[in-house]
């Protein structure tokens, strides 16, 4: 991933985005990323925020939950990805059918991570995503 920000050490920069409908899940997400080089910029709790804050954070990493509210996973993708074709995006579901998997993947997402998942599960698949 080449499109972070330089930080004053020359380390680059990765800003985050949270988009769950679970307060309880997106604090998980924050508590449990163990990397110094994403800065978490916003949290949404659906499509329609997600939109929103991503105009005006930019964020580089995005976790997508897919059964939200006002506008589900899958079209939210299409959406961050037709403003921003290099965000990575890790979709973090409990839905674990193939389909739905392949139709989030073709629609821009990075990876599918099933919950409930291990801190090591998830820092695995952020850290495969900023490869």
């Amino acid at each position: 991933m080449s499109n972070g920000t330089m930080g004053g050490n020359g380390k680059r920069h990765y800003k985050l985005m949270i988009v769950d409908d679970s307060n309880i899940m997106r604090r998980r997400i924050e508590r449990s990323q163990q990397f110094e080089d994403l800065q978490l910029v916003g949290t949404a709790a659906n499509g329609e925020e997600a939109i929103e804050l991503f105009k005006k954070t930019d964020p580089d990493v995005v976790t997508m939950d897919l059964t939200m509210p006002r506008m589900d996973g899958i079209e939210c993708i299409g959406q961050l990805v037709a403003l921003k074709p290099a965000v990575r995006i890790l979709v973090v579901s409990a839905l674990a059918d193939k389909a739905t998997a392949v139709e989030a993947m073709e629609r821009g997402a990075n990876g599918f991570l099933n919950k409930p998942f291990t801190d090591r599960q998830l820092n695995e698949a952020i850290a495969e995503l900023m490869r």
